[in-house]
């Protein structure tokens, strides 16, 4: 692939993924960046989604602010995140059926119970919680991870399928 191709490719995607979330910021436990970081990483593989993901969780700063553990967990979770999607993908050879968007389904609602059980346990180490602060850290955080999971489901569902062939369709 071209490196220009590859360099626009990712600045594109990061500027849909940074605005995407700036414009849900006001809403809590709805975003977008799932389903979008999920669909470019399994439209366009492993290399372009870990530059894309690690793109993301550094420039989204410029927007949002430098929080160390923010910055942390996004530069674990996404990168991971990109890696499996990414793989998932490859091994789907971008070919989409019931059954796996099923699969992909499960896995991104999976991987949205994990990002905040990961934010669960960086929080309180990089800040020093104490015992008792961390368990009313974890308990806050079941608020945000129902509705989220639940987005997940819901945007997962119904755009994966069609953005992926519209992905293919046009190669963007």
């Amino acid at each position: 692939m071209n490196k220009t191709k590859f360099i626009v490719r990712v600045a594109m995607c990061v500027a849909l993924l940074i605005g995407g979330q700036l414009a849900l910021t006001g809403i809590s436990g709805i975003e977008i960046v799932t389903v979008m970081m999920l669909l470019f990483c399994f439209s366009y593989g492993v290399r372009h989604g870990v530059a894309i993901a690690t793109t993301f969780s550094l420039l989204r700063c410029f927007v949002f602010g430098f929080q160390i553990n923010v910055i942390v967990l996004y530069l674990i979770y996404y990168n991971l995140f990109a890696i499996f999607f990414g793989w998932l993908g490859a091994r789907f050879a971008g070919k989409v059926s019931l059954s796996k968007t099923i699969l992909v389904v499960a896995s991104a609602a999976a991987f949205t119970v994990c990002f905040t059980l990961l934010d669960d346990i960086i929080t309180p180490l990089l800040y020093g919680f104490h015992r008792k602060a961390a368990m009313v850290y974890f308990l806050q955080s079941l608020y945000a991870v129902i509705p989220q999971t639940v987005c997940t489901v819901v945007t997962v569902s119904v755009c994966f399928h069609p953005l992926t062939r519209v992905i293919k369709k046009f190669n963007l």
